[in-house]
C-alpha cells in the first residue's frame, strides 16, 4: 500500500480578523489532560465529483468554510499559554491570539476506500491520515491546538481531525466538526452556539495554580506494545438482545443498551486475555458532565468529564453474567451527581494530579468517546461518511473506542488490543454471534 504523500500545509486563520485578546482559563478537567495526546477522530467519505475545470474546488471550499468556522471558536485558533506565579506555581490559559489552526492537503493515490473498510484490522495507514501526531496537549504552548488533514484517496477523501484535549472533550470536539460541516453545506448561523465562560464552575478561583514541578519537563508519550485495532459492529437488533438479556438476568428494566454492550465487551476481552483468576481488572467509564450540572449548559466549550473506575478480580468478571456487571455499571454511572462532579473539581484543585500514558496500570481497559456523538451527520457538501476511525492518539493495550454505527441504532467499536487478545476473540462464540460481520 503506498504512503501519503503531503500536497500543502497551511496555517489558517479566522476569516473575520479582528483583534483578539480573550483568555480563556483552563479548568481541572482540562489540566489533568496535559501530558497525554490530543483527540484524534476521522471520517471517510466517498471522492466528491470534481467541477468543471477544478478538481480540486472541494479543498478550496473545505478550507473557506474551515477559516469562517473559526470565527465561532477563536480558542481553537490560539495557543496555551502560562503565568509564571510564586511558590513555584504556574497556571495555564488559552490565548486567542489568531495564530491559526493547521490545514494539511495530501493524497494516498494509491489507497481506496475498500482498502480502509474491508480488512479485519484498520490499517495501519489511517495513523498517518492524521496531523500533529506525537505530540502531548502540553505541547499547544507553540504547536496549533487545532489540525485538520484532508487526505484524497484513490476514491474517497478522508478528513482526519486532531484537537488538543486540555483545549476540548469529545462533546466540543463533535460540535467543532458539526459546526464546519454546516458552515461548508453553506449554513450562514449555527445551530449551536459555543459557549467558552468558565463561570459556571462554583467556588473555583481562576487562575488555578498547579506546581511547576508537574509539567516542568517536557513531556513524551510512551511506546505501546505491538497492538492491532478491529472495529466490531453491533447492529441495533443485536444491542436489543443484549439489552434484553442484561436485564432478564437481574430482573430489572433499567439497564441500558451500551451498560450491556460493556459489559458483554469486558466479559469478553478478560475471558480471551486468559489472565490469572485472582489478578485485579479494572474498567474505567468517562462521565459527562452536561447533564448533570445545572448550569452547564450543552454548548459549553471545553472538557466536562470524570472518569469512574470498576475493579473486579478476572475470576469475577468471567463467572459474573452481563447483567450483573452492567448493573455495576450502572450503579456506578448513576452516583455521578451534581455533588459528586464538584467535589472531583475542588479535590483537584487541593492535589493537583496529571494523568500520564505511563501511569496506565495493567489489566486496564477503557472506554473513551460515546455512540451518542453525531458523526454521519457530517456532510460538508458532497455526502454523508463511509465510516469513521482514530487516529494514534492514548492509543494503549484495552482501549476501547466508540462511534455509532451508519445504520440507526447501531454502535461500532474499535478495540485496540494485543493481537492474541484480538484473535482470540474472533474465536469466541458467544461474542461474535453478537458480532455483524
Amino acid at each position: 500500500m503506498e504512503g501519503v504523500r503531503c500536497i500543502s500545509s497551511t496555517l489558517i486563520q479566522p476569516s473575520i480578523h479582528k483583534a483578539q485578546n480573550q483568555r480563556v482559563e483552563l479548568n481541572p478537567w482540562d489540566l489533568r489532560f496535559l501530558l497525554i495526546g490530543p483527540i484524534q477522530k476521522g471520517l471517510l467519505f466517498p471522492k466528491p465529483k470534481p467541477s468543471a475545470g477544478d478538481e480540486n474546488n472541494f479543498i478550496h471550499r473545505l478550507k473557506s468554510s474551515f477559516s469562517r468556522t473559526l470565527n465561532h471558536f477563536p480558542p481553537l485558533a490560539g495557543r496555551l499559554a502560562t503565568d509564571e506565579l510564586d511558590h513555584g506555581t504556574v497556571s495555564f490559559f488559552i490565548d486567542c491570539n489568531n495564530a491559526g489552526a493547521l490545514f494539511v492537503h495530501s493524497e494516498a493515490a494509491g489507497v481506496t476506500v475498500s482498502d480502509i473498510v474491508e480488512p479485519v484490522y484498520v490499517p495501519s495507514i489511517v495513523g498517518s491520515f492524521f496531523p500533529l501526531n506525537g505530540l502531548t496537549n502540553y505541547a499547544g504552548i507553540s504547536e496549533p491546538l487545532l489540525g485538520v488533514q484532508v487526505t484524497e484517496l484513490a476514491d474517497g477523501v478522508f478528513v482526519g481531525c486532531t484537537m488538543n484535549h486540555s483545549v476540548v472533550d469529545g462533546t466540543s470536539f463533535w460540535h467543532f466538526m458539526n459546526s464546519w460541516s454546516e458552515i461548508s453545506r453553506g449554513s450562514i448561523h449555527l445551530s449551536k452556539t459555543p459557549v467558552f465562560r468558565r463561570s459556571f464552575f462554583e467556588n473555583i478561583d481562576y487562575p488555578i495554580r498547579i506546581p511547576r514541578s508537574l509539567v516542568n519537563q517536557e513531556q513524551q508519550l510512551i511506546d505501546p506494545p505491538p497492538l492491532r485495532e478491529r472495529v466490531f459492529h453491533f447492529s441495533k437488533q443485536s444491542i436489543a438482545e443484549l439489552k434484553a438479556k442484561a436485564n432478564s438476568e437481574v430482573g430489572t428494566d433499567n439497564i441500558s443498551s451500551l451498560q450491556a454492550l460493556l459489559s458483554h465487551l469486558w466479559r469478553s476481552i478478560v475471558r480471551n486475555k486468559k489472565s490469572i483468576p485472582d489478578e485485579e481488572m479494572t474498567y474505567c467509564i468517562w462521565i459527562g458532565a452536561r447533564p448533570r450540572l445545572r448550569h452547564l449548559p450543552q454548548q459549553y466549550f471545553g472538557n466536562a468529564i470524570k472518569s469512574e473506575k470498576i475493579t473486579m478480580k478476572a475470576k469475577e468478571v468471567q463467572e459474573q453474567r452481563v447483567g450483573n456487571i452492567a448493573r455495576e455499571m450502572k450503579r456506578l454511572i448513576s452516583a455521578q451527581t451534581e455533588e459528586e462532579f464538584t467535589r472531583d473539581l475542588e479535590s483537584w484543585i487541593t492535589g493537583p494530579k496529571e494523568i500520564e500514558m505511563a501511569s496506565v496500570v495493567r489489566n486496564f481497559t477503557e472506554t473513551s468517546s460515546s455512540p451518542q456523538f453525531d458523526m454521519y451527520g457530517n456532510d460538508f457538501g458532497w455526502g454523508r461518511p463511509i465510516a469513521v476511525r482514530s487516529g494514534l492518539g492514548n492509543k494503549l493495550n484495552d482501549k476501547l473506542t466508540l462511534f455509532c454505527g451508519a445504520e440507526e441504532g447501531s454502535i461500532d467499536v474499535e478495540a485496540c488490543l494485543l493481537p492474541e487478545t484480538l484473535e482470540a476473540m474472533a474465536c469466541d462464540d458467544e461474542f461474535m454471534d453478537t458480532v455483524t460481520i
